[in-house]
């Protein structure tokens, strides 16, 4: 049992602060990646590189807005990540016209990975901002492929709590809709434990 846990944590580990040098033999860290606005974004973001055929990759798919590249440090056998031909720095400054270009690829990859590395299940997962793990500061969607008990999340073996129908759950709740109100068609749910209510 340790030994599993071990291989998590190292797994993880190696995930959260990737060596990079097989991508990037200018010693530029993809940690020095900029917001849409920063100087250095077309010269020293990976990803940006990448795309413009200047680093490496295994390229797995590609069209006119987003590319799939198998993950230089994988977490298992396939992991893949699909990314913006443009540079944009975290989920929330990427345009929602190309987060839905690069999510509506999802299914097509995520089937070829899956019938390539034999797997019949994945994570679809993005680590948006460093406290969240996020190392290269381009926008990117990792798919994950699974296979039953292979120990790849510590979190699995976690016990969920039931969430508690308090004022606090009720006062977050209102607090994410309140942040949501330039949203078009929607209204307030009024039922017990109610969301958002989408209105054809």
């Amino acid at each position: 049992m340790e030994a599993r846990a071990q291989r998590r944590v190292a797994v993880l580990s190696s995930h959260l602060r990737p060596i990079i040098d097989s991508f990037d033999k200018s010693g530029v860290s993809a940690l020095n990646c900029t917001s849409n606005n920063g100087a250095n974004q077309e010269t020293e973001c990976v990803f940006c590189k990448i795309v413009r055929g200047q680093a490496p990759a295994l390229k797995v798919y590609e069209d006119d807005v987003c590319l799939c590249i198998l993950d230089s440090n994988p977490l298992s056998h396939g992991h893949s990540l699909i990314i913006p031909k443009r540079h944009f720095s975290t989920l929330e400054e990427t345009p929602p016209a190309i987060v839905a270009a690069m999510c509506s690829k999802v299914p097509l990859i995520s089937k070829a990975v899956m019938e390539a590395t034999g797997s019949d299940s994945f994570n679809l997962l993005v680590n948006n901002g460093a406290a969240a793990g996020q190392v290269i500061f381009h926008t990117h969607v990792h798919i994950i492929p699974r296979k039953a008990s292979d120990c790849l999340w510590a979190s699995e073996s976690l016990r969920r709590r039931k969430l508690k129908l308090d004022q606090e759950s009720m006062r977050l709740a209102g607090s994410i809709r309140d942040r949501l109100q330039f949203v078009d068609n929607f209204e307030d749910g009024k039922g017990q434990g109610s969301s958002l209510i989408g209105s054809s």
